[in-house]
C-alpha cells in the first residue's frame, strides 16, 4: 500500500511543481516580447491590405453586401461559441480541483483532525468521481496520508449549496515528535494538474497521516484507524 501511496504523492507533487514553473514562464513574458511579435506580423497585414485594394468597384460593393446582410448570421456564431466557452456549467464532467472553494475546520472527535468541505464554485456542476482525494503533507513521501475507507459515496454531484466532506488525521501515532506543518495540499484524483495548498487553522504535527474518502455526511468522515 505504501508504494502505492508513494505514487500517488510523487504525481501529486510533481504536478504541484508543474504547475508552478508554468506560471513562472509565463510571468517571465515580457511587454516587449509581446510587441516584437506584433511588429513582425505587421508587415504582412499591410501587403494583404495593399493586394486587396487593387480589386475591382465591383467587388468591393459585392463585399460590402454581403457583410451588410450577414451581420445577423455573424452575431449568432458567437453568440454560441461564447455558450460553448462557459464550458463549466455543463453536467457531467469530473470535479477538479480547481472546480471547488474549499474551508478547512479543525474537530475534536477521535482525538483531533481536519475536516475539509468542497464546494463546486459558482456556476459550476461537477461529479467527485474518485471517491478518495489525494492528500499530502509537503513534498515529502512520509507526508502522504493512507486512505482509511471510511464515507465512500461514488459520484458525488457538486453544484450550488450541496458540499462534500473528508476528514484528515495527520498524526496516528502514540510516539512524540512529528513533522509541523501549516498547510496541506490536496487534489480530486492522483493526476490532478492543479492541486490546492490550503491553510490550516493550526499548526499540524504530522506522523503517518490518514485520510477519509468523500462523503456527503459529515459524521462518516472522522478518520480511525480500523
Amino acid at each position: 500500500m505504501r508504494s502505492r501511496l508513494a505514487a500517488r504523492s510523487a504525481r501529486l507533487v510533481l504536478a504541484a511543481v508543474a504547475v508552478t514553473a508554468l506560471a513562472a514562464t509565463t510571468t517571465a513574458c515580457g511587454p516587449e516580447e509581446l510587441a516584437d511579435s506584433g511588429s513582425s506580423a505587421a508587415p504582412s497585414a499591410a501587403s494583404d491590405g495593399a493586394e486587396k485594394g487593387e480589386g475591382s468597384d465591383e467587388s468591393d460593393k459585392s463585399a460590402g453586401d454581403k457583410s451588410s446582410t450577414g451581420g445577423s448570421d455573424s452575431s449568432g456564431s458567437n453568440d454560441k461559441s461564447d455558450s460553448a466557452d462557459s464550458g463549466k456549467s455543463g453536467y457531467g464532467q469530473s470535479c477538479g480541483t480547481n472546480d471547488l472553494d474549499f474551508t478547512v475546520t479543525s474537530e475534536s472527535q477521535a482525538g483531533g483532525y481536519y475536516r475539509v468541505t468542497a464546494k463546486a464554485k459558482s456556476g459550476i456542476t461537477c461529479y467527485l468521481d474518485v471517491n478518495t482525494p489525494t492528500v499530502s503533507f509537503g513534498s515529502d513521501l512520509d507526508g502522504v496520508a493512507s486512505p482509511v475507507g471510511q464515507g465512500g459515496e461514488e459520484p458525488i454531484k457538486l453544484t450550488g449549496s450541496a458540499v462534500a466532506y473528508t476528514g484528515i488525521n495527520p498524526k496516528t501515532t502514540e510516539t512524540d515528535g512529528g513533522t509541523e506543518f501549516e498547510h496541506v495540499i490536496i487534489g480530486t484524483t492522483e493526476e490532478d494538474p492543479n492541486p490546492a495548498q490550503l491553510k490550516l487553522p493550526d499548526t499540524a504535527t504530522v506522523d503517518k497521516p490518514i485520510v477519509t474518502n468523500w462523503s456527503t455526511n459529515a459524521s462518516e468522515t472522522v478518520p480511525v484507524l480500523v
